[in-house]
């Protein structure tokens, strides 16, 4: 993993406890009260993507699904080649190999603009070069403005000094990560941020505009994240236990002041709404409630961790902590399955990933069964190949990355390789595509196709398929001499098996609803 200590404590231990800090805070909470269009790219043949409905399109009209990793550096002087954190051809190549089409590339507001208003266009190649290597090997990129405790000014990161007015008073003590939260002067911090108090969100908004128009034309742009695990400043302990929606209220009129920012110079590109932080302790997002999200091509980007397995492993508590996980992880997709009933708006799950292969089944199983994408948290140039084992029998998966129709039902068991999966045909000018695990098939596999003609070369690494008709087509991948997997019959929904691992459809999930 990666070797620069400041790093490790940037990304690994970043998820140690930011999932419980609230959990924390309810407790303290007296501390805190105390103080455009685009063409298919060389190499990589993508075209640009956008939303129809709850489903991610390209430009075949095929539904996408996208499995990837992130990529995020936090800091100065960032992105820089043979770092060894920034990606390089090779490790394209190799996220490629194994079936990965999406990178969440870290980008950094204190990179964008480390003077006040000043664009360091330096940095904007910089990105625009990872994201065209990237496009070489068919990886679209999301680009997330990433932070982690505001600024500097608390030993964070993402918002640059000159932004932000507050400051740390002269006997208040730092805890560290992630206790810096509850600091008063933090929270005062984040309040100039949604109140705009000194035009922080107007200098971001040109940053971030200044970021879309640099990536103009560029097909492999998956979307720009607007912001990454954003606070609630001092209304924090109000998000509890059902959600905040008068801070959701506000902001979601600052995500939308950005948005337009964004779209004011790239009217096209998707833009990712990610939830505010207390949805890692399960609580609801309000967001698309009063008022609607009206927006063409909106994302949501929720996460998905588990707090008690990373208690145990991380903190060293009893390890029969991560029996909880399911429970919790289920009210997390609860509240997806709300939010996607309320908005009808895409999902992609920016970030997960534990050190227990039972969470990461957890996160992909539920995914799987709405065919929703994911970024797992994280992957450097210097970790060369980590997906082996039972990481990479969970993450490196077959699946469908593109289809000439509508999802209807899908299976994976993560342990034998079974594949099967169901859709419904529609009129598309390219096929539907199917990425065949480099892993879970030593000796090869066998695919048999019900309603439509297998059109790829035999052990090809990316099945391709025509409809016959307007009926629905079926398509299993196995081992040799595997009888395969076999869909349960009627629509919707998806499951995926693996070792001691089953999955139901999303209305058999119990939870809280928000």
């Amino acid at each position: 993993m990666l070797t620069d200590a400041r790093r490790l404590r940037g990304l690994s231990g970043h998820r140690i406890t930011v999932r419980w800090v609230a959990v924390i805070a309810l407790v303290a909470g007296v501390v805190a009260a105390g103080g455009g269009s685009g063409v298919a790219e060389p190499g990589g043949g993508l075209t640009p993507l956008r939303t129809q409905g709850a489903e991610i399109i390209d430009g075949f009209g095929r539904t996408v699904l996208l499995h990837g990793v992130n990529n995020v550096d936090k800091s100065a002087p960032y992105v820089q080649p043979g770092d060894g954190l920034t990606l390089t051809d090779s490790s394209a190549a190799l996220l490629a190999r194994h079936g990965f089409n999406t990178v969440r590339l870290g980008v950094s507001f204190d990179g964008l603009m480390p003077t006040e208003g000043v664009v360091d266009t330096a940095y904007l190649d910089r990105l625009a070069n990872v994201v065209d290597t990237l496009a070489a090997h068919g990886i679209y990129t999301l680009l997330d403005n990433h932070q982690d405790g505001l600024s500097k000014i608390w030993d964070g990161n993402g918002f640059p000094e000159w932004s932000i007015r507050a400051r740390p008073g002269a006997d208040e003590p730092n805890p560290g990560f992630p206790l810096y939260y509850l600091m008063p002067s933090m929270n005062k911090g984040w309040d100039e941020v949604w109140n705009n108090t000194y035009g922080v969100l107007d200098h971001l908004g040109v940053a971030l505009g200044a970021l879309a128009e640099r990536m103009n034309g560029r097909a492999s742009v998956l979307g720009i994240e607007l912001l990454n695990e954003p606070w609630p400043g001092t209304p924090f302990l109000t998000c509890f236990p059902n959600g905040c929606p008068d801070f959701d209220a506000k902001y979601q009129r600052a995500l939308q002041k950005l948005t337009d920012a964004v779209h004011s110079r790239n009217p096209t590109v998707p833009v990712f709404w990610e939830p505010n932080v207390t949805w890692n302790e399960t609580m609801p997002s309000h967001l698309g409630k009063n008022p609607p999200i009206t927006s063409p091509n909106i994302v949501f980007s929720p996460h998905d961790y588990c707090i008690p397995s990373q208690l145990a492993i991380y903190l060293g508590l009893p390890e029969e902590l991560r029996a909880l996980c399911p429970v919790q992880q289920d009210k997390t997709w609860a509240n997806i399955d709300s939010f996607t009933d309320r908005t009808d708006i895409p999902t992609i799950v920016t970030e997960f990933g534990d050190g227990d292969p039972t969470v990461l089944r957890n996160t992909v199983t539920r995914a799987d069964e709405r065919f929703i994408g994911w970024h797992y948290w994280h992957y450097s140039a210097s970790d060369g190949d980590p997906f082996r084992g039972e990481l990479g029998r969970e993450l490196v998966r077959t699946y469908p990355q593109a289809t000439a129709g509508t999802p209807d039902r899908m299976i994976f068991d993560s342990g034998n390789g079974d594949f099967a999966y169901r859709y419904r045909p529609r009129p598309s000018s390219a096929p539907t595509e199917i990425y065949v695990s480099d892993l879970a098939y030593p000796d090869g596999y066998e695919v048999r196709v019900t309603g439509g003609t297998v059109t790829s070369a035999a052990n090809a690494r990316v099945v391709t398929v025509e409809a016959d008709g307007s009926d629905p087509v079926t398509v299993r991948i196995h081992r040799p001499g595997s009888p395969g997997a076999e869909l349960p019959s009627g629509g919707g929904g998806s499951s995926s098996g693996g070792t001691g691992s089953a999955s139901g459809l999303p209305g058999l999930l119990t939870g809280s609803a928000g």
